[in-house]
């Protein structure tokens, strides 16, 4: 894949992406032991998330989500390339519209799109499918990133037909009562966009109210928000200092820890062999990575004790 653009610098805490994690040093100094109080639900989501994007590479769009990707950071590491999805990240902050954009900020967009394998020619190339993964409200940033590929292919050429059945949505979306009257996201996008993809191709995996709103609005993360006016910020690449980076960096590690650990991968695959999509072997074939590499690793490289409670050890009264 080419190069990104600048974007905010993330440390590098396993090793699912090839590279070595990143030596931290003191920069989780002072930070107290994180409770992960989410950890059961965030677990049984990544599950659905798995097995409904269908055993699709996952691109978690900004910063939301983040949690989510270190968890299975961990839960893959080991695991041959092959076998296991790929696990990216676009973090970028696409809400609202993009009319009005100059054809620069266009070019950087696609720039960054395709650092993460969404240029057209790739998507048509590619054998297994893409999902990009984000919490929903509205569904806002998925029609500005929809609206900007569709640009992109129609410009490019590149077969329609062909892409659409590599291309897939999951939306993180807050729970409620379900019934014909639900309001949901997918059959309002913009222009039908959503329609235009196959059947499946468009899912929602929920999470309670509060735990919604922690990822979404409340969590302290480890970079910064991206929107399209820092996108050329000359310092865009360089790591965020702020007052909540110890505890949030000590938050990632406890999460890549906790996916690394026997619990939380055998939790993974009971939820995603509980899902209709089972029967797809693309999702079959999540679970033999899981499997293989499911260990006991009770001890986290802060010191720290985690289960699939979500309670570290060291943090009991």
């Amino acid at each position: 894949m080419p190069t990104p653009p600048p974007q905010p610098f993330r440390w590098t805490l396993s090793s699912a992406g090839g590279a070595p994690p990143d030596r931290l040093g003191a920069l989780t100094d002072g930070a107290e032991p994180p409770r992960l109080w989410y950890l059961p639900a965030l677990t049984e989501c990544a599950g659905k998330v798995l097995a409904r994007a269908g055993g699709a590479d996952l691109c978690f769009v900004g910063r939301s989500l983040d949690s989510m990707h270190d968890l299975l950071t961990g839960a893959f590491e080991g695991a041959p390339a092959p076998a296991r999805p790929r696990l990216l990240r676009l973090p970028l902050s696409l809400r609202f519209t993009r009319r009005g954009w100059d054809p620069v900020v266009v070019r950087r967009l696609r720039e960054h799109l395709a650092a993460v394998g969404l240029e057209p020619r790739a998507l048509a190339r590619r054998e297994r499918p893409i999902a990009l993964v984000d919490v929903v409200h509205g569904g806002s940033t998925y029609d500005v990133l929809h609206g900007a590929l569709a640009d992109w292919i129609e410009e490019s050429r590149e077969p329609w037909p062909v892409i659409r059945r590599k291309l897939r949505y999951v939306g993180v979306t807050i729970r409620a009562k379900t019934s014909p009257n639900t309001w949901r996201w997918q059959q309002h996008t913009e222009g039908g966009w959503a329609r235009t993809l196959p059947a499946g191709h468009v899912v929602n995996v929920s999470l309670a109210c509060g735990t919604w709103g922690y990822f979404g609005n409340a969590q302290t993360k480890v970079q910064p928000s991206f929107p399209p006016y820092r996108w050329f910020d000359e310092d865009a690449a360089e790591p965020w200092r702020h007052d909540g980076l110890p505890s949030a960096l000590a938050e990632s590690l406890a999460l890549v820890e906790a996916g690394r650990s026997r619990a939380v991968r055998e939790e993974l695959i009971r939820t995603i062999g509980g899902e209709p999509g089972f029967a797809d072997r693309a999702v079959r074939a999540l679970v033999p990575p899981l499997r293989g590499q499911a260990r006991s690793r009770s001890v986290s490289r802060s010191g720290s004790r985690s289960s699939i409670t979500g309670r570290s050890r060291s943090s009991r009264p």
